[in-house]
């Protein structure tokens, strides 16, 4: 199933004319961008669909350390991309204009990702499996909670780092009308689960749901 051009979310920095379709990405449409619209629109890396599937055949792009499934991978936020022929990396940012970006990157930087704990429980063994916002499930013994933030290493394929959600904390809203803002926390309301976040226009009130921690 596609989707209308001028149905695509404001945050996907494409021309609002051109082609009536584009590809729906598999899941997370109002947070992430499919990779072939990332690729050929706003990178002009490939030409066209069957030019991606050939390289991603030929394993010559990586996301987040892995091969994608194929062109409708949805790309969020901090996702890391791989060119192998070019050795160029891009990290997916969110601007405070709400709209995202692909900033290149030095090697260095991409073989990580930050990504927000959505979800933890226990399994058999006292094992604590920790679900990511970015899809990703690990097994970790690093002392963590919900809504904190987890560094994983690729490579390692683990979290190597856990950033808590408290006050001085640097934070990015992902999602509302203030998308792409950063600021540090000032103080946190558990009982509304809204936090007070400082701008450097401003100190802005946001759902705990919508704020992600980054260092």
């Amino acid at each position: 199933m596609h989707l209308k051009r001028q149905e695509t979310p404001k945050s996907w920095p494409i021309k609002r004319k051109g082609t009536k379709y584009l590809v729906r990405p598999l899941v997370n449409l109002e947070r992430g961008m499919p990779l072939l619209i990332v690729l050929r629109d706003v990178l002009g890396i490939v030409q066209n669909s069957r030019e991606l599937k050939k390289a991603l055949h030929e394993r010559k792009i990586m996301v987040n350390g892995r091969r994608p499934k194929n062109e409708k991978t949805p790309l969020t936020m901090f996702d890391i991309i791989h060119i192998l022929p070019s050795k160029k990396y891009y990290k997916v940012v969110l601007r405070n204009n709400g709209k995202f970006a692909f900033e290149e990157i030095k090697e260095g930087e991409g073989n990580s990702k930050i990504a927000k704990i959505i979800n933890k429980r226990m399994l058999a063994g006292k094992k604590t499996q920790i679900n990511l916002s970015d899809g990703r499930n690990f097994l970790s013994d690093i002392p963590c909670n919900v809504n904190d933030s987890a560094i994983i290493d690729f490579k390692e394929r683990k979290i190597t780092k856990c950033l808590p959600l408290k006050e001085k904390m640097k934070a990015i809203i992902f999602s509302g009308k203030h998308s792409g803002e950063v600021g540090a926390i000032n103080k946190i309301n558990n009982d509304k689960k809204m936090v007070e976040l400082q701008t450097k226009a401003s100190g802005i009130n946001v759902l705990i749901k919508q704020l992600m921690i980054i260092e």
